[in-house]
């Protein structure tokens, strides 16, 4: 069918990918039927704190648009219609029934699938059904195992003419983009081979995301961290590794832990840099400590039973709850590339709010996908099929806004709040 690599092998050139006249038949079908009604967009997990923020950018984002609010709470669902206005609608799904899923994806161009937690989750459920019903899709996991399962389905996404990008959030997914400029811009105008990739993330509290990014967070915990050094996949203890990260004006220094994060395995695969890894952090202090607690007094097997993190989801949920409160939401990410020569470079997103930046982040990939940007088949937010060098600059431009700090491509003694100085005005 179409004549593209899905495996994630690194990339140094777009190839043209020509589709069959069947497939160009196809496609112009697809546009006359849009061009006929407004582009229909399924958000499943559309009632909880991602879902919902993403409709919400959605909607503000492209007027156009008619979203469907998927979820399993018809209050909730009510809810959200109302504050999305007259061109939404709730439809009550739930993802296990794959029938009913299939009939919701029938009627719709695309589908974003928020209905996390991913960690532990054995089956590519939504994106089988939108390559069966032949439904563009959209994911904000940000599970390894899952997202290298996701990309198993390219070729059965390429044949169904389907495309698909998973990882598409803020962490991964925005983080990814930018690591994907840094090292694009080190190879192409600086002629500079990159050495080290480093993903450094912080949120205060919870970031106001809910109940399913601390179950999240405590899933993660019962993972060992794969990390790449030189080439080499290693494995070490999760929340662990600690180093002290100067994020710039509006977060400033905080500590960041080792944590298993998928962009890790997909940048060292796409881009092709020897040595990556991803910490995170969050705040008050103490919460950093609990983690570190958790995975020393509690099994692995235990932070990897689903039922059991839930519980303690359930627990902890007040108390998290009362703590954001003074905490704020704040986040921020900080991508490192560091080339043989020594050139450091660095990008730098921070905002005010997760909950509204999770929610830009991934209807900017949603938009992106819906103009055109991604190929037929399972693409990681790197790779040149999924976003396009052209379209990761109107997607970082999308995400850019309302931030209290963006910046890309700088040396980090610009950034930093307390950069280094080595001598006669000169800092590193």
């Amino acid at each position: 069918m179409f004549a593209v690599n899905c495996s994630a092998a690194p990339l140094r050139a777009t190839a043209a990918m020509v589709g069959t006249g069947k497939d160009r038949e196809r496609e112009g079908k697809l546009r006359e039927d849009r061009e006929r009604k407004s582009t229909r967009v399924l958000v499943l997990g559309g009632t909880g704190r991602v879902g919902g923020s993403t409709a919400i950018a959605l909607s503000r984002m492209s007027l156009d648009l008619s979203i469907i609010v998927g979820g399993r709470n018809r209050e909730k669902g009510g809810m959200m219609k109302d504050k999305l206005g007259e061109k939404s609608e709730f439809v009550e799904i739930d993802i296990s029934d794959a029938s009913a899923l299939e009939a919701a994806l029938a009627d719709v161009d695309l589908v974003v699938h928020a209905a996390g937690p991913f960690q532990q989750e054995g089956k590519c459920t939504v994106l089988e059904a939108a390559i069966r019903t032949k439904t563009a899709y959209v994911d904000v996991c940000d599970d390894t195992s899952y997202s290298q399962l996701a990309k198993s389905f390219c070729e059965r996404a390429v044949e169904a003419n389907v495309p698909a990008i998973t990882t598409a959030g803020i962490y991964p997914g925005v983080s990814n983009v930018m690591a994907a400029e840094l090292v694009r811009l080190a190879r192409d105008e600086a002629q500079l081979e990159p050495e080290r990739l480093r993903f450094y993330y912080y949120t205060a509290g919870s970031g106001g995301a809910g109940p399913t990014i601390l179950a999240t967070s405590f899933l993660l915990l019962g993972e060992d961290v794969i990390a790449y050094d030189k080439g080499q996949r290693i494995k070490l203890k999760p929340y662990s590794g600690v180093v002290n990260i100067d994020f710039g004006k509006g977060i400033r220094k905080k500590d960041v832990y080792l944590l298993n994060l998928p962009e890790v395995s997909s940048a060292h695969q796409v881009l092709g840099v020897p040595t990556v890894s991803a910490r995170f952090g969050t705040a008050p202090f103490f919460w950093n400590w609990g983690m570190v607690a958790m995975t020393s007094l509690l099994p692995q097997e235990f932070l990897r039973d689903r039922n059991k993190v839930k519980q303690m989801v359930e627990m902890f949920d007040p108390l998290v709850r009362a703590v954001d409160r003074i905490a704020g939401e704040r986040v921020s990410m900080r991508v490192d590339l560091e080339c043989a020569n020594g050139r450091h470079s660095i990008g730098v997103f921070s905002h005010k709010r997760l909950s509204i930046a999770v929610g830009t982040a991934t209807a900017a990939f949603v938009l992106a996908v819906l103009e055109g940007s991604t190929k037929p088949g399972v693409w990681f937010p790197e790779e040149i099929e999924g976003i396009t060098v052209e379209a990761r600059e109107t997607l970082l431009n999308r995400v850019a806004k309302d931030t209290i700090n963006f910046v890309m491509n700088s040396p980090p003694w610009m950034v930093e709040t307390e950069p280094k100085e080595l001598g006669l005005g000169i800092y590193v």
